[in-house]
């Protein structure tokens, strides 16, 4: 087996809302150019994992983490760190998409406009080119001016990867990011998440068993906190060293 690339790793990584620990000495790694689905059971901690990844924890209320997220080996909790930088770096896919209230070009051009393009055309080349990687550009080509919330829930999936894209981030988060879809639009999703871990890192959580066996390279298990088990997705899905892994896996709980 070809050595693992880490493009993000947690070191005694735990977080805490108030009194209560939410994650508890989490140590994995991220593979980089790989898919890497978090899966366990409800409450367990997978959305916070991932939001303490580009520091978006941080944002919720009475929130704090101990312990390191090393990104390209630096550790983004660092007093030096700009978490602006940190957060362009991690593009998310929340679980219900969340279009800005302005037109499809707009909600592409946006965050490309704040790091400060302004030219028009290189701007509708890019918009275009992102909305082509996202796989709708087919779709809305001829109405880039209407209003994003005219969009189907599914197109509007994709115009937020599309959105994410446009910054030119390392690596994209998605929270269950197909878990408000129909099977189609859930399909599309899947299928572009393949196409982009060659240019992308892909990290996502997920509570379908099946929809971590199509996309997983690499697996973690939670349970009640903690890592259970992590490593490429044959061995953990098919042969889990764990009884607990085994146990979710097998419907048990």
């Amino acid at each position: 087996m070809s050595r693992l690339i880490p493009h993000l790793e947690t070191q005694n990584l735990s977080a805490y809302y108030g009194a209560t620990k939410a994650i508890e000495d989490v140590s994995i790694i991220i593979p980089r150019n790989q898919i890497t689905v978090i899966i366990g059971p409800s409450g367990c901690g997978k959305t916070t994992l991932l939001k303490c990844l580009n520091r978006f924890i941080e944002l919720e209320e009475h929130a704090r983490v101990e312990g390191k997220v090393l990104l390209n080996g630096e550790d983004i909790y660092s007093p030096l760190i700009d978490v602006t930088e940190v957060r362009k770096k991690s593009g998310l896919l929340a679980q219900r998409p969340y279009p800005l209230p302005m037109s499809i070009f707009d909600n592409v051009a946006y965050g490309m406009r704040i790091h400060g393009l302004c030219s028009r055309r290189e701007l509708a080349q890019k918009v275009q080119y992102y909305l082509q990687v996202a796989g709708l550009w087919e779709e809305v080509k001829d109405r880039l001016h209407a209003p994003a919330s005219q969009l189907s829930i599914g197109q509007q999936q994709r115009l937020c990867l599309a959105r994410g894209l446009a910054v030119e981030p390392e690596i994209i988060l998605g929270d269950e990011p197909t878990s408000a879809l129909d099977p189609i639009s859930a399909q599309h999703i899947e299928q572009r998440l393949i196409e982009l871990k060659q240019q992308y890192t892909v990290v996502l959580v997920s509570h379908i068993l099946r929809q971590a066996r199509r996309l997983a390279d690499y697996v973690v298990f939670m349970y009640m906190g903690k890592v259970v088990e992590a490593g490429p997705a044959q061995q953990v899905l098919n042969h889990p060293q764990h009884e607990r892994t085994r146990a979710y896996l097998s419907g048990e709980f």
